[in-house]
């Protein structure tokens, strides 16, 4: 399956951009917002928002092209990484340099601004400790794609 790259990158920038004040999110609070949206998307309308496959790992969730895409828009100078401190661990923060103009429809909207809103204030404990008892995660083994089909095992939230 080939990502929407250009509906990720969007994504990205949207997610840094409406949580620009929160010092605790960082590159796993990132990720698993990311999951959780193109997840909870596919559960509600059955299609992919930017088609990217996401790992299981033993910290979580890892987006198959997070890396690539990152540094292609730090390479363009579109977005800046810095390593800070966040108590007593070093977290990745990214910070868009430019105004995102997101390119979303009104269904992909609701479901993108639920997830930051409920999301956004966790760090990266609490919000990996929350996505291990989501169904598609806990179905996956330890370094296998997470089936977007599994969304439909999940218990009426």
């Amino acid at each position: 399956m080939k990502i929407n790259e250009e509906k990720y990158i969007n994504l990205i920038m949207y997610i840094l951009f409406r949580s620009m004040n929160k010092p605790n999110l960082g590159k796993t609070v990132l990720c698993t917002i990311m999951y959780f949206i193109d997840f909870n998307f596919y559960e509600l309308y059955g299609t992919y928002l930017t088609k990217e496959t996401y790992i299981k790992s033993k910290r979580g969730i890892k987006p198959k092209h997070f890396r690539r895409i990152t540094e292609n828009l730090i390479a363009k100078k579109q977005l800046f990484m810095r390593k800070e401190p966040y108590y007593n661990r070093t977290i990745h923060r990214y910070y868009p340099t430019i105004i995102p103009l997101p390119k979303f429809d009104s269904d992909e909207l609701v479901v993108i601004n639920s997830c930051i809103e409920a999301l956004r204030d966790n760090n990266a404990h609490t919000i990996t400790q929350y996505a291990w008892k989501d169904q598609p995660l806990m179905k996956a083994g330890l370094g296998e794609e997470i089936d977007y089909n599994d969304v439909f095992l999940r218990a009426n939230k």
